[in-house]
């Protein structure tokens, strides 16, 4: 294993998780697209599948994902990422990279996918709606609370997967580990995914909130900076939240 699969694997699985994930948000906001107004619960499958589907082809690099679970695989004291790959300043680096080009990737293909749609008329909100998060009550400390809150549950969840998978390093994911995480963010979204939508992943907003920022996309509006270090910063605390709590909340004997 080296790092140049770590950062390849990252990319591809965080490609998948944005494309299918804002993918699903697009043809749930934007107008004329067949699934347009069915409900927040069609996007929290759809982010939910988008997880699984991540996940599955990320498998060479313990499929993070996501910053804050490589912060909670860090916080929680593990020695390697995965077998050969030791947690270091390079190794981290490489994971964060990975998540940030696949993410921007994933943004971008979405557009593509749904250029005539962006194209199209669409409320104030709608378009930077489908490449990241935004709370509907504004609140910073609360808006924070919750992304801390949801974000602990998932990595703690992730990280007791890796007890029940055998697994050598805390954070690895198998197929047995795929389809109960994509589950659990299903979950999270129904119940903790109203104040905030949910984003429980720093690259999973900053990445394609870039990609609104850039793309040419008309009468776009802003992409709501101000709110931007919410999501990334939240989600970061909760994952390494979750590392350190995980000496006692998960015991392993």
């Amino acid at each position: 294993m080296t790092l140049g699969t770590i950062f390849l694997s990252e990319t591809v699985g965080s490609a998948f998780l944005i494309l299918l994930g804002c993918g699903v948000v697009a043809n749930n906001l934007l107008s004329k697209t067949k699934g347009h107004g069915s409900g927040t619960l069609h996007i929290n499958w759809g982010w939910g599948i988008a997880v699984f589907a991540g996940v599955m082809v990320s498998y060479a690099s313990g499929a993070h994902l996501n910053f804050a679970v490589t912060m909670g695989v860090i916080a929680s004291g593990a020695k390697e990422f995965v077998p050969g790959i030791p947690v270091d300043a390079a190794s981290i680096f490489t994971y964060l990279a990975g998540q940030m080009v696949g993410s921007f990737i994933g943004a971008v293909l979405c557009w593509l996918a749904y250029k005539q749609h962006f194209d199209e008329d669409a409320p104030d909100g709608m378009k930077l709606g489908v490449f990241s998060t935004g709370p509907e009550i504004r609140s910073y400390a609360w808006n924070f609370i919750t992304e801390v809150i949801g974000t602990f549950v998932l990595v703690l969840f992730i990280l007791a997967l890796g007890h029940w998978n055998g697994a050598v390093t805390a954070g690895q994911l198998g197929w047995l580990g795929a389809l109960p995480v994509g589950l659990l963010v299903v979950g999270i979204g129904t119940s903790l995914g109203g104040p905030t939508g949910y984003a429980i992943n720093p690259n999973r907003d900053l990445g394609p909130r870039i990609a609104h920022a850039i793309l040419p996309i008309p009468n776009k509006g802003s992409s709501d900076w101000s709110y931007a270090w919410v999501p990334v910063v939240a989600p970061i605390v909760g994952g390494a939240l979750a590392g350190l709590s995980g000496a006692f909340l998960l015991p392993t004997v």
